[in-house]
């Protein structure tokens, strides 16, 4: 970077005033300003792209050890299979295969007629019970409940 300090940026200033004048200095310092800016967004722009190519590299690199390690587990399954059905194969050589090997079915359930219990069970709460925890026991016409809850006259 270049090492400005106080003394030289005074230098700058007074000979920029000398030679472009005091009416011009001002616009002339808003542009160079306005460059200023926009090379520091270049700057930055570069460094982030720089950034996102070495992320990218490194993601691709990734992917490339998982790859390969999924491909050393599928050949390893597949080996593990192989080997088993060959056992499986050897083992099985010595059945017959005449009779045919069927697995056990727990037979369907039989239907039962649900009968009268859920009256029982209905029964079986206390009234008291349902009196507190509000389960209504017998319903109301519209016509009932307003007749029941109106409130009463004053007079």
């Amino acid at each position: 970077m270049l090492d400005l300090g106080i003394s030289k940026l005074a230098l700058i200033g007074v000979v920029a005033l000398i030679v472009i004048g005091p009416e011009k200095l001002p616009s002339v310092a808003r542009t160079l300003g306005k460059l200023l800016g926009k090379a520091q967004r270049y700057v930055a722009d570069v460094k982030a792209e720089v950034n996102r190519s070495m992320d990218l590299e490194e993601l691709k690199k990734m992917k490339e050890s998982l790859e390969g390690a999924a491909r050393d587990v599928q050949s390893s399954v597949q080996t593990t299979a192989i080997d088993f059905e060959k056992q499986w194969d050897e083992t099985t050589a010595g059945l017959s295969t005449d009779t045919e090997i069927k697995r056990w079915e727990p037979p369907p359930p039989e239907y039962k007629h649900p009968g009268k219990k859920w009256r029982l069970k209905q029964a079986a709460v206390p009234k008291w019970y349902k009196a507190r925890a509000g389960v209504r026991t017998h319903t109301l016409s519209g016509a009932a409940r307003v007749a029941r809850y109106r409130p009463t006259r004053l007079s």
